[in-house]
């Protein structure tokens, strides 16, 4: 498994747009670099997009979260297991959306 350092304020990117927004999913410290994966809620057996729980240090705080950058707008399913969903999300363009789990 590689191991990512912490983040900072500022030194993420997000690509936002007409029909493409990002997602932050915040997790507690527990979740710390396992993965937490995404899917179209109208597709459940879509293949699924990943990201790592990473520490970003924030200017007052850390947090713990992963980060999905440029998702077409739509409805996404947070998946907490291969067959558990954790809830469900709207991503629209031109903003980023957020889930806590």
């Amino acid at each position: 498994m590689h191991e990512f350092g912490p983040s900072f304020a500022g030194t993420v990117v997000l690509d936002v747009g007409a029909d493409t927004g990002a997602l932050v999913i915040f997790a507690g410290r527990e979740e710390h670099l396992s993965e937490i994966e995404i899917s179209p809620a109208d597709a459940p057996d879509a293949p699924r997009t990943h990201a790592a729980v990473r520490e970003r240090r924030l200017t007052d705080r850390i947090a713990y979260a992963a980060v999905y950058a440029g998702l077409a707008q739509g409805r996404y399913t947070i998946w907490s297991g291969p067959l558990t969903p954790a809830g469900t999300v709207m991503v629209t363009g031109g903003k980023i959306s957020e889930f806590r789990l």
